[in-house]
């Protein structure tokens, strides 16, 4: 019965989808867009003042911070290719490169969090300057969207197994897709503005 329910739930989705859906999330990766603006002038007004504490240049390892940005680089390449199979109503096809893209999620949020604790293990956490709490804010919670976006990505693998390549959750992977491409591109702003110009500043 319960079965039966989430089927009839499904197909009235499907009947009843708005045809805005795709505006709606476009709106809503605009306030998105407002939320790292804000982070990103936070932490150039703030990113200089380091309280006679470290210096990006003291802490940042950038061969470390490259292998991250290859990890989620890698994970957009992966989601395009679901996209294709998407395309080609693939569905095994495309859940098997949805996983792989989940794993390169994972490998980003798990190297963010070793370079999170690192920092604080060696006294160089959120409080110990503005520069620091700039910097923990904005890669913090690009790290939380990435990590919102595989739990994302995991639902949208167990929907795909139990309905398929339906219009309800061709449209969830069209959203993702934009999501997840759009954390990419603040994620390269990341790494050149907060990164590199910081250890070659």
């Amino acid at each position: 019965m319960a079965a039966e329910g989430a089927d009839r739930w499904l197909v009235r989705e499907e009947l009843h989808a708005q045809p805005g859906t795709m505006l709606g999330f476009w709106l809503y990766l605009m306030s998105d867009c407002l939320i790292f603006a804000c982070l990103f002038a936070m932490y150039g007004v703030v990113g200089h003042n380091y309280a006679a504490g470290p210096s990006p240049k003291d802490l940042f390892e950038l061969p470390l911070v490259a292998v991250n940005t290859a990890m989620l680089l890698f994970s957009s390449i992966t989601y395009g290719f679901a996209m294709i199979e998407m395309q080609r109503r693939r569905v095994n096809a495309t859940i098997v490169w949805l996983i792989v893209t989940g794993l390169f999620g994972l490998a980003f949020v798990g190297i963010e969090l070793y370079e999170f604790q690192h920092l604080i293990h060696e006294g160089a956490g959120p409080q110990r300057s503005a520069f620091l709490s700039a910097f923990f804010a904005l890669v913090g919670t690009h790290g939380l969207h990435v990590s919102f976006g595989i739990v994302w990505l995991v639902t949208l693998v167990f929907q795909l197994k139990r309905w398929g390549l339906t219009d309800a959750t061709r449209r969830r992977l069209a959203c993702l897709s934009m999501f997840w491409h759009f954390l990419d591109l603040i994620w390269i702003g990341v790494f050149t503005y907060v990164y590199l110009m910081g250890v070659l500043r």
